[in-house]
């Protein structure tokens, strides 16, 4: 038998629903969509990125520099040994595009580590393969229990939402997808 196209299942009973519903009507669940789907996340990310390259912004494709006018100092540290250096030269573009791109997500959009991950595979977000995203994820330097925070304080102010349904949006599979653990701490450190 085959599926109607226009069908999917409710993410709460089961039970089949029109994609466009907003509603489930065997248990009342509301048909969201993923928020990476929503026009008003996408106008944010380009704002900010044409903020990030707008005027007095130098870009340069040097990896050494660091954006100031200051002159080198030399350290006593010892240079990367060779090892290191085949190492990172190893790691395929992708992956390196997929750490970057992750890197702004996390400043700018404070994501949980799924949530960042998911963005990264999504064919509706960047389209990096499983093992870029991975890659993204295993070596960028996120505090996912600050960002649980962030994320708390903008439904606080923004949305007025009390800390227990926080709380729920935070942890959320359909939401923020937050550890219990992260969203705890996001609560407790609530103002």
């Amino acid at each position: 038998m085959e599926r109607n196209k226009n069908l999917i299942n409710c993410k709460t009973c089961g039970g089949e629903i029109a994609k466009n519903a907003k509603s489930c009507p065997s248990c009342g669940a509301k048909n969201k969509k993923p928020f990476y789907k929503k026009w008003w996340v996408w106008a944010i990310v380009i704002f900010i990125g044409i903020g990030a390259t707008g005027p007095g912004t130098e870009m340069t494709s040097d990896p050494e520099y660091s954006g100031d006018n200051t002159s080198q100092i030399e350290t006593s540290a010892p240079p990367a040994s060779e090892t290191q250096e085949t190492q990172v030269s190893d790691v395929p573009t992708e992956y390196k595009s997929a750490l970057k791109k992750a890197e702004i997500y996390d400043d700018t959009m404070h994501m949980s580590k799924v949530g960042l991950y998911d963005q990264l595979v999504s064919e509706y977000g960047e389209k990096f393969s499983k093992e870029a995203a991975q890659y993204a994820i295993d070596n960028i330097d996120a505090d996912w229990k600050y960002n649980a925070l962030k994320k708390a304080e903008s439904y606080q102010e923004t949305m007025a939402m009390s800390p227990s349904a926080i709380y729920d949006q935070l942890i959320s599979d359909y939401g923020e997808k937050f550890t219990n653990q992260e969203a705890q701490y996001a609560i407790d450190n609530l103002k």
